[in-house]
């Protein structure tokens, strides 16, 4: 084979690292180096010397080390052999990235395993060709950017799954709404592949997540949208899915011929049955069963201090015996601190003797504790506060009047499930008397 006089460039743009096909040199041969390259001459497996820009002549001034491992019987023209490597360090911005099959993340805010897919481009610069010609090149002739894509498949793959798992993990989003998010991917992402590159002499420029999609013909996506669209119809007209249902076994009930005559007896044999399929509409079928009761007891009326119900014409209440015509002249009666027993009026709005607010009883007018849920006068339950909804409802009530949401056997003040007839809250400690 002839001596190669000159070694010049001869790949193509998207080519990192390129050999040059012929090993056979000598100390005359002319080596061309363009800008934005590195020109790296291996002997025996070991770097000789690394050519910046310019043109160079092989020579034992250029490199030294060929005094050692090289013949020169010829006045300093000895023909050797060795490898020519070009490494383009220019930079690369249009390298793309994409995982080849779905990624099955669980969508933290419904619960499903959604399958996901992700693309993107990031761009790279070789910073350091030994290690980059040493480390990852290795004994291929030519490496371009398939290769380098092929290569770190399985770390940007592992870093996106990583990634937006994370993302959905801490920030509590759905599946639907990461592309939100894209940015912070895209640096959360750049920070934890970059250490990884520049092991093999390799700088991460920068990285970009373009998409993050879910296959649109995917059965649990398919059903998860079609749930949100649900939702989104049910936002708009102004019920939910408690209600839908309750609804739907109402006219059941209602049309069936086997039961009683009466639309309020057809619905209650409706309810009876919604209840025995489970627990899960008992607060929606129990706040339509006090709507319909309420409609047919319009005969009735409340005891003011019990709460119980009373007949229209019933003076006295059976209960706590307390006379339902009595009337309290508010600004005539005698009002009087129930911290000091000083004398107050309905006008008054801090006692002149001890300071204390005046805490009026919605029903006497007579002062009450702050904290006191009875007055001490006569006997009136102050409202308490829906746990779902904050509507003001009295204590006897079992069910919310504006949402349905069931208040027996839960703390009025934290809403925990409570077990028996304690006087306390186990929880929180609240007095459930």
């Amino acid at each position: 084979m002839s001596i190669v006089e000159v070694i010049k460039y001869n790949g193509g743009p998207d080519v990192f690292a390129w050999k040059y096909p012929s090993e056979e040199l000598g100390t005359w041969t002319q080596l061309i180096v363009n800008e934005s390259q590195q020109a790296i001459i291996l002997k025996g497996g070991k770097v000789l010397d690394v050519f910046e820009s310019g043109r160079h002549t092989l020579d034992t001034g250029n490199i030294p080390l060929l005094n050692k491992i090289v013949n020169l019987p010829f006045g300093g023209r000895s023909p050797f052999t060795a490898e020519v490597w070009y490494v383009n360090k220019v930079y690369s911005l249009d390298i793309k990235w994409g995982t080849s099959s779905p990624i099955q993340i669980q969508d933290p805010k419904y619960g499903v395993f959604v399958p996901v897919r992700s693309n993107g481009m990031f761009g790279i610069q070789i910073e350091d060709s030994k290690k980059f010609l040493i480390k990852l090149v290795g004994t291929l002739s030519m490496f371009d950017k398939s290769s380098l894509v092929k290569y770190f498949r399985g770390l940007y793959v592992t870093k996106v799954k990583d990634a937006v798992s994370s993302y959905l993990i801490h920030k509590q989003v759905s599946v639907l709404e990461i592309n939100a998010y894209i940015d912070e991917i895209s640096n959360y992402m750049m920070e934890r592949i970059e250490p990884t590159l520049s092991e093999y002499g390799i700088k991460l420029v920068n990285f970009y997540v373009n998409d993050i999609s879910v296959p649109e013909d995917d059965t649990a996506v398919i059903k998860l949208k079609d749930a949100l669209a649900k939702r989104a119809e049910m936002n708009i007209i102004g019920y939910n899915y408690e209600q839908e249902r309750s609804f739907d076994t109402l006219e059941g009930a209602a049309k069936n011929t086997n039961s009683s005559g009466s639309n309020i007896m057809g619905a209650g044999m409706g309810l009876g049955m919604g209840v025995g399929l489970g627990g899960a509409f008992g607060g929606a079928f129990g706040n339509v069963s006090k709507e319909i009761n309420t409609k047919a007891s319009i005969n009735k009326r409340e005891c003011p201090k019990c709460h119980s119900q009373l007949d229209i014409n019933q003076r006295f209440c059976g209960a706590c015996g307390y006379d339902i015509e009595t009337k309290v002249d508010k600004e005539k009666a005698k009002i009087l601190c129930c911290k000091c027993g000083c004398e107050l009026t309905i006008k008054t709005k801090f006692c002149p003797e001890c300071g204390k607010k005046y805490n009026p009883c919605k029903e006497c007018g007579a002062d009450m504790p702050i904290d006191s849920k009875i007055c001490p006068s006569c006997g009136h339950e102050l409202p308490r506060k829906c746990p779902k909804c904050g509507a003001m409802i009295s204590k006897k009530v079992k069910f919310c009047s504006e949402c349905g949401e069931s208040l027996a056997n839960k703390c009025p003040k934290c809403n925990s499930i409570i077990e028996g007839t304690p006087k306390f809250c186990p929880e929180c400690g609240n007095n459930l008397c």
